[in-house]
């Protein structure tokens, strides 16, 4: 249980940390469509593994954890892209480039315990 609530809390201050850098990059065309996605992904790591923790059953968890895993890759790619838009920003996206790997490798390891 405890690991659990870690990981929920974990992954709300993943998609929290990815809000407070978007919030302070310059708003151009090419930010604003990345911020959009990034924002997006990161906070649906958590929202489905929220949602797998109350899943119906082994399938249905199993499933939800995939997709979270997916949006933790996903959120890596969308971060990779504003890194480069935003090279003066670099050192504040490299830390969260980190923590989208991470929590992707503990989804992964989630999954291939259950299955």
């Amino acid at each position: 249980m405890t690991q659990r609530f870690d990981l929920e809390e974990r992954t709300a201050k993943f998609a929290k940390a990815v809000i407070r850098l978007c919030k302070n990059l310059s708003k151009d065309s090419i930010n604003n469509r990345l911020i959009g996605q990034v924002v997006g992904a990161s906070g649906s790591i958590g929202a489905n593994y929220r949602e797998a923790n109350d899943a119906l059953g082994k399938k249905d968890f199993i499933q939800r954890m995939k997709i979270a895993r997916r949006e933790a890759k996903e959120s890596y790619y969308w971060l990779d892209l504003l890194s480069e838009a935003n090279k003066n920003n670099e050192n504040e996206i490299k830390p969260l480039l980190k923590e989208a790997e991470e929590l992707k490798k503990i989804l992964s390891a989630i999954i291939d315990k259950t299955e």
